[in-house]
């Protein structure tokens, strides 16, 4: 039976290269001359965290960073944007999560919908994805069009495909 898996993945090796990118550019621009102003992206806990020296670098540096991860085709829904921190005097700091896999609430969800429509697939969790099950092709497709439509707030991969 044909089947694929409903995953929320992102490039890391994509994400790095854009993370250093922003960091060239924030580093030539003049409004950030003499500041600390940087992004570091720690691979382990998938996080970005950007330093800076006031709550406008802050936002400026969001206007940089986000633009270079959209044009190396990572969504930018799979960031959690975290509170702004006081480091010590005027320097601030905010922490970007980046989110992988899909949530459980959200799992959930997409099996439910898939239930409802009353397409002749079947849906099962298998930890951070959704491997769903159909007797053809088409109907595949025709779920994937379902889920795409119903789930906005997440980037969504379909792969795994196996006839």
């Amino acid at each position: 039976m044909p089947s694929f898996d409903i995953t929320s993945e992102v490039d890391m090796p994509s994400l790095k290269n854009a993370v250093d990118v922003a960091n060239r550019k924030i580093t030539n621009r003049y409004d950030f001359k003499g500041s600390d102003a940087n992004a570091e992206l720690n691979e382990k806990d998938k996080t970005i965290t950007l330093y800076a020296d006031n709550d406008f670098q802050l936002d400026q540096m969001q206007g940089i960073l986000l633009p270079e991860m959209t044009s190396k085709s990572i969504d930018v829904r799979c960031l959690d944007h975290g509170s702004v921190q006081k480091v010590g005097g005027n320097k601030v700091k905010q922490e970007l999560k980046v989110k992988v896999g899909i949530e459980q609430n959200t799992s959930k969800k997409i099996v439910a919908m898939l239930k409802d429509s009353k397409m002749k697939v079947q849906a099962s969790i298998q930890g951070e994805a959704v491997r769903v099950t159909g007797a053809k092709r088409d109907i595949l497709q025709e779920a994937i069009a379902l889920v795409k439509e119903g789930i906005k707030d997440v980037p969504l991969q379909f792969g795994n495909f196996r006839d």
